[in-house]
């Protein structure tokens, strides 16, 4: 996988590849708690993502926080990695809790 590309195209690409869309917020109905999927507005989408990227990077073992978040980036421009992973919890998150769409705030 060693064709050059430049470092922001794998940078945006890595950053879209682990930005959720969806999110499930807690919602009281009566005297059940239901996880209500929610759109993120773009600001959110981008700390989000930018936060679990951190995250995950901290996770790593061993290496400078330098090459943790180096490899991080490669893994999320790759789809693998802690903060892909999460990304995709997120996901599953909110397409199992679909049918409480409607209790949007």
């Amino acid at each position: 996988h060693n064709e050059e590309k430049p470092a922001l195209e794998i940078w945006k690409k890595a950053l879209d590849n682990i930005t959720p869309q969806v999110e499930v917020k807690s919602r009281r109905v009566g005297g059940a708690t239901f996880q209500v999927p929610t759109e993120i507005r773009p600001s959110r989408k981008e700390s989000i993502s930018m936060k679990n990227m951190i995250l995950y990077a901290r996770k790593r073992g061993g290496k400078t926080m330098a090459d943790k978040l180096a490899s991080e980036i490669m893994d999320a421009y790759n789809e693998q990695g802690g903060s892909f992973k999460r990304k995709e919890d997120m996901h599953r998150m909110a397409e199992a809790n679909r049918a409480f769409a409607h209790f949007r705030f």
